[in-house]
């Protein structure tokens, strides 16, 4: 495992998780977003002489509608399909590596399990744990399990997926490890495998699932700002082929993005 002391943790200004976070609480607590999206609806009719009356009431009750719609279980249940739908299945094939991705306390014990799962069927000799305040907790509960420490490695560094990718590559591609089974949640899976993709890896995705524990705002937070995710990455090209930057092929130069953090999981999770 490496040092955490080698992170060199720069303070994260406006980070967009947190940002993101407080967005969605506020998009997913009716009593705040009704109220306005009933009065765009009705107050436009009480108005004879607006121009534009019944298309301002038009828009609320469109609004309105879709939102409705949008936090009911089955429009959730369709977006995650919809983000797993592009992923190619596990055909059983070994790797040099499992790589799992930290996302929290909250969705930690399921790819644990998972990692396990697959290092005691021989799928790859080594397990990889990648996140910061992750990473040294993955490698603590694997070795409970029953895995050997010398089967453990992984780095404690990286507080976004990009970082995930690069922070990862730096460390196993020096020590050829090419093939790879990737593990994290299923709404996370889709740009996870893109980003370790663009960096070189042969990409093998093994989602685990989410917990029942999870209420369903939590749920709907993981799967739609997955959606706002996978947009970002690919406007910046993220998923295109890339090398690894000099400054991620030492590790005691990785530091993570000095820039919004786009660390995948809602706070206190």
């Amino acid at each position: 495992m490496l040092d955490p002391s080698l992170c060199i943790q720069k303070p994260l200004i406006n980070s967009w998780t947190a940002f993101s976070w407080q967005v969605f609480d506020w998009l997913t607590t009716p009593a705040l977003v009704l109220p306005p999206l009933i009065c765009l609806t009705l107050l436009p009719l009480l108005f004879r002489r607006l121009r534009w009356r019944r298309r301002i009431s038009g828009l609320g009750a469109t609004l309105l509608c879709a939102y409705l719609l949008t936090l009911s279980p089955p429009m959730l249940k369709i977006g995650n399909r919809i983000l797993v739908a592009f992923l190619p299945s596990d055909a059983g094939t070994t790797a040099d590596a499992i790589v799992v991705l930290g996302r929290g306390g909250e969705l930690r014990p399921e790819r644990v399990d998972v990692s396990a799962q697959l290092w005691d069927a021989r799928r790859a000799p080594l397990i990889f744990a990648s996140g910061s305040g992750d990473a040294q907790e993955i490698a603590d509960m694997l070795a409970q399990k029953g895995i050997p420490a010398g089967a453990i490695d992984g780095e404690p560094c990286s507080r976004t997926t990009e970082e995930n990718a690069r922070f990862t590559a730096a460390l196993l591609q020096p020590k050829n490890v090419h093939r790879i089974l990737l593990v994290t949640d299923p709404p996370h899976m889709l740009r996870s495998l893109l980003t370790f993709r663009s960096l070189g890896f042969d990409v093998t995705p093994h989602t685990n699932p989410l917990p029942n524990r999870l209420d369903t705002r939590k749920k709907a937070y993981l799967v739609f700002r997955e959606y706002l995710g996978i947009v970002g990455y690919g406007l910046r090209g993220r998923f295109l082929p890339r090398e690894p930057s000099e400054a991620d092929l030492n590790p005691t130069a990785i530091v993570p993005l000095d820039t919004l953090s786009d660390r995948s999981a809602a706070p206190a999770m």
